[in-house]
């Protein structure tokens, strides 16, 4: 667990975010030790990108920066900068108050000493008329020697030693352990960190350098004012960014912390009494809402779990643990491009999460359901349409119509199990999905050879109203036609009141054997009257899988007709749930 910088950080913290409200911000994006190193670099990026800025900082080093812009602005442009590689991933917006004087671009503000240093450089433009410039002598700076780092070092407490290791982790110097002891990978971690700003690598920081480790390290949480906010309701305390979080709404089994400002952010204290079945129900539901994206490393154990979902418009974290009878953790959902300061945010969160006394009111199941959409006040993840499908082999292999998988960039079968589409027949209509991960169906289908005579009484076994029932039902009608409309072999037309849910469901005869797959009711060019339906007739379908090197169960005819509770029992063990995400 990270040790926090609590007074320096929460100190700029509160400063940067005070600012932040009456006066415009800049993107730092990079901090160089000396005025020659500040111009090239500033030129270099000046070549790339518009609104440069260089100016002296109060450190002493020379910044790089972006701007001004107003804080929204600066949000929407460091996201877009980042995502396009073209500044460093650990920039992050930084405030007036850290600048002095201005050196680029040339001649805007140019500090004491700039101009004669940039006219030293090989390159520079000679000036027409050079003017002789009154040089004023910059405030000497002291520069500790060796002996007196060393006093200075050991003057800290175990916890200022500690304190420097994280920064230096942090900045990608030090991989040890975080004890406040300084060894030799403490040592090597600092003169790596020296070298890169063209110091003398000691090993050993004086004041001044280690004043400069903990301003670097803090700069990213300014203006997110990483505080303690003990929720007494929820039994939870938490150091959150307040900064940027705060409006409070109370939905059961969350606290969800709202923005405040243009920063999309969130933080969801959970709070629910339970059980372990509790905890995994909640673990589910939390993987349907939209906050929570669908890729990313997931990890459930027997008395705690922990999300990570990341897609191109935001990155979450969920994490919550069983003690006692209690359920309590928290989520906290951060934009996309804002890598640095989130990871930051979320180890600053992590190290301060304290359980206290108490939960929120138990809710009927993991969340509080509000509606078909909605879950504790949250969004529901939806489909963007489902349909339904057959089981046909015991490999899990489901068969349905190709428009439930049409500009699909994801694709489920019952809900949750992840499918690719393993075949597609364009002109038939039909397509073969296979799961992703070893599942066994309930029951696979058998396929009827031969199209029962006209007007044969028929089924089809589909989801109708796309799920939201939790399981298929079943329609009746009947066989119209042997063909298709234009005389189509392939397609047989029914007689039959279905819904678009019911898409890509198995026709069955009165005897249970599956006589093909419903297809939509419009022929690409008309919409036509209601009850008419067509299906892909099975004899092609099956020599299609055939080809496919797929084999389908078959059967002549069924010897006897089914009892309307039977057929029901059968559909429900074959009918599958067929899902297109966006």
């Amino acid at each position: 667990m990270k040790i926090i910088v609590a007074g320096l950080i929460i100190a700029l913290g509160i400063a940067a975010g005070a600012a932040a409200q009456t006066e415009r911000v800049y993107i730092q994006i990079e901090a160089q030790p000396g005025p020659l190193d500040g111009l090239e670099r500033a030129e270099a990026y000046a070549a790339a990108l518009p609104d440069v800025a260089g100016y002296r900082m109060q450190t002493g080093w020379y910044a790089i920066a972006l701007g001004p812009f107003d804080r929204d602005d600066a949000e929407a442009i460091l996201r877009s900068y980042r995502a396009a590689g073209q500044i460093p991933r650990d920039s992050f917006i930084a405030f007036p108050q850290a600048y002095g004087e201005r050196f680029w671009p040339p001649g805007v503000d140019t500090p004491p000493g700039f101009a004669q240093e940039a006219a030293l450089r090989p390159d520079a433009d000679e000036p027409a008329d050079p003017e002789p410039v009154a040089l004023v002598p910059e405030e000497p700076v002291f520069e500790e020697t060796l002996s007196e780092a060393r006093a200075g070092e050991a003057a800290l407490s175990r916890a200022e030693r500690a304190d420097l290791q994280v920064a230096l982790e942090w900045a990608g110097y030090y991989g040890g352990a975080i004890d406040g002891l300084i060894g030799p990978a403490s040592r090597r971690a600092m003169a790596a960190w020296q070298s890169a700003r063209a110091l003398e690598a000691t090993g050993v920081l004086t004041t001044a350098q280690r004043a400069a480790l903990l301003r670097e390290y803090a700069a990213p949480l300014e203006g997110m004012d990483m505080a303690p906010v003990r929720d007494a309701e929820a039994g939870i305390e938490l150091v959150m960014p307040t900064g940027v979080v705060g409006t409070r709404e109370v939905a059961p089994p969350f606290v969800r912390y709202m923005a405040t400002t243009d920063l999309e952010a969130e933080v969801l204290l959970i709070s629910q009494p339970g059980d372990q079945s509790t905890l995994f129900g909640l673990y589910e539901i939390l993987q349907t809402l939209e906050i929570m994206p669908l890729e990313g490393p997931r990890e459930r154990g027997a008395r705690s779990f922990e999300i990570n979902g990341s897609d191109a418009a935001r990155h979450s974290f969920a994490t919550a643990r069983l003690e006692d009878g209690a359920i309590k953790g928290f989520v906290l959902v951060w934009p996309a491009g804002d890598e640095e300061r989130r990871r930051r945010v979320l180890a600053e969160m992590q190290a301060g999460f304290r359980v206290l006394p108490g939960t929120l009111p138990a809710t009927s199941g993991a969340g509080a359901v509000d509606g078909l959409d909605l879950v504790a006040g949250l969004t529901v993840r939806r489909p963007r349409l489902s349909r339904s499908g057959v089981w046909i082999d015991e490999e899990g292999r489901v068969l349905t119509s190709a428009e439930a998988t049409d500009g699909c960039a994801r694709i489920t079968l019952d809900g949750d199990v992840e499918a690719r589409e393993a075949f597609r027949d364009a002109a038939l209509g039909v397509s073969v999905l296979a799961p992703k991960e070893r599942l066994v169906p309930g029951a696979v289908a058998r396929f009827r050879e031969a199209l029962p005579p006209l007007r044969s009484e028929i089924a089809v076994a589909g989801y109708s109203y796309e799920g939201r029932l939790g399981a298929p039902t079943l329609t009746f009608g009947a066989i119209a036609e042997s063909t298709g409309l234009n005389g189509e072999p392939h397609v047989a037309r029914l007689t039959l009141p279905a819904l678009p849910g019911d898409v890509g469901g198995p026709v069955f005869d009165d005897g249970g054997l599956v006589l093909g797959t419903l297809l939509g009711a419009s022929d690409g060019v008309r919409r036509l009257p209601d009850g008419v339906q067509f299906a892909a007739q099975a004899q092609a379908v099956l020599a299609r899988l055939g080809e496919a090197g797929i084999a389908a169960r078959t059967a002549p005819a069924s010897a006897a007709a089914m009892a309307p509770e039977d057929l029901v029992g059968l559909a429900l063990r074959l009918t599958v749930l067929v899902s297109c995400w966006d």
